[in-house]
C-alpha cells in the first residue's frame, strides 16, 4: 500500500500487513447497519521525525512507521476519541492527511498548568460515515457547584474545576444522534487524588443523561478515567450515580505493560460507557460488541514494551459496535 510518504519499506509493509490481520476482529463497517466507535490514549500525540527510521539519538522516538501503523487502526471505526494530543500538532496533523480527504477532526485547546499538560482532546471521524450534529463544548463546573449543592448531590464532592476539561461533541450516523463525552482524568500522586473528580463526573453525566435521553439522544462517556481495578474506590465513584462500562470490555488488558497472567498489573484506565438503571440500559443504541487492539508483538515486535510505548502507544485502543436499526 502507498501511504502520503510514498511506499513504506518492507520492514513497514509487513507490519502494516501483520496488523490488518489483526484487525479483522474488528467489525466491518456496514452502512445503515452499525457505528463503531473507539477510545484510544495515545501517548504524547505531538510532534514525529520526519523518517522511516530514526537516526541515531533522534527524537521524538514516534515516526512515519508508528504514524502508519496508528492510521491503520484509526481508519477501521467510524470515530475515535483521542486522548494525550499536546500541543505540537505535527503528528495528529500527519495522521490526518494519511487517512484521506474524507477524514475530520474537532479538538479542544491545550489545557495549560502542570496538572492539565498542555494536553488537548480530540475526536476524529470518517465524514462518510458520521457528521458532527450542532455540539461541541468542555464541561465547566459553575463556581456556585464548586462550593456545593445538595440539589444535584456536589457536596464535598468537588474543590476545583476539572483538571482537563471534558470534550463534548454530538455525532449523527444513520439518523442516530449520540453525545460523546471524552476525558482524561487527573492522576495525581495517589489514587485519592482522582476520587473527587470521578465523582464529579459520575454526577454530572448522571444530570445530563436525563435530558438527553428525552430528546432520544444517547450519551456516551469514554476516554482515559485512570482507574485502577474494579471494587476500588475510584471505580465505585465512577459507578456511583448508574454508570456502567460496556460489558465486553471487562476484564481485557488496558496497556502495554499488562500481564493477564498477573491480576496486580492489570489496569483499567480506558473505559467506555453509559448509563443504565437496574439492568435496563438509557441508551436508545445496543452495544452487540465490544473489545480492544492488543498491537505488541505485532508491529515493531523488536522492540520493548517500553520502547513500543513511545514509539505506538502504552494504551491500547478500546471499541464498541452499536447495532443500527433502519
Amino acid at each position: 500500500m502507498s501511504t502520503i510518504y510514498g511506499d513504506p519499506p518492507p520492514a513497514v509493509a509487513a507490519d502494516l500487513a501483520a496488523l490488518g490481520d489483526l484487525l479483522q476482529g474488528v467489525p466491518k463497517k456496514r452502512k445503515g447497519k452499525n457505528i463503531l466507535v473507539a477510545t484510544w490514549n495515545i501517548r504524547e500525540f505531538s510532534n514525529l521525525t520526519k523518517a522511516w527510521v530514526n537516526p541515531p539519538n533522534k527524537s521524538p522516538a514516534r515516526n512515519w512507521h508508528a504514524l502508519v501503523c496508528i492510521a491503520e487502526i484509526v481508519r477501521r471505526f467510524d470515530v475515535v476519541a483521542v486522548q494525550e494530543v499536546d500541543g505540537n500538532l505535527r503528528a495528529l496533523r500527519n495522521l490526518i492527511k494519511e487517512l484521506g480527504e474524507d477524514w475530520g477532526f474537532l479538538m479542544t485547546d491545550e489545557t495549560r498548568g502542570p496538572k492539565g499538560d498542555n494536553e488537548r482532546l480530540a475526536f476524529i471521524f470518517d465524514r462518510k460515515r458520521v457528521k458532527p450534529s450542532g455540539l461541541a463544548c468542555e464541561l465547566v463546573i459553575p463556581a456556585e457547584l464548586e462550593e456545593g449543592d445538595s440539589k444535584t448531590n456536589w457536596a464535598n464532592v468537588f474543590q476545583r474545576q476539572f483538571a482537563r476539561t471534558p470534550y463534548a461533541v454530538s455525532f449523527l450516523s444513520s439518523g442516530k444522534t449520540f453525545i460523546l463525552v471524552t476525558l482524561h482524568i487527573y492522576y495525581g500522586k495517589k489514587s485519592g487524588d482522582r476520587t473527587r473528580e470521578l465523582q464529579a463526573i459520575a454526577n454530572w453525566m448522571a444530570d445530563w443523561a436525563k435530558d438527553s435521553y428525552r430528546w432520544h439522544h444517547n450519551l456516551i462517556v469514554l476516554g482515559d478515567f485512570n482507574i485502577d481495578r474494579e471494587g476500588d474506590p475510584l471505580y465505585d465513584a465512577f459507578t456511583s450515580t448508574g454508570l456502567q462500562p460496556a460489558e465486553g470490555l471487562r476484564g481485557l488488558p488496558r496497556t502495554v505493560f499488562d500481564n493477564p497472567a498477573d491480576p496486580d498489573t492489570q489496569k483499567y484506565y480506558d473505559q467506555i460507557a453509559w448509563f443504565v438503571k437496574g439492568n435496563k440500559s438509557k441508551l436508545r443504541l445496543n452495544c452487540i460488541n465490544a473489545g480492544m487492539i492488543d498491537f505488541r508483538d505485532v508491529v515493531m515486535s523488536d522492540l520493548t514494551n517500553a520502547q513500543l510505548s513511545c514509539r505506538i502507544s502504552d494504551h491500547f485502543p478500546l471499541w464498541v459496535e452499536f447495532e443500527v436499526d433502519e
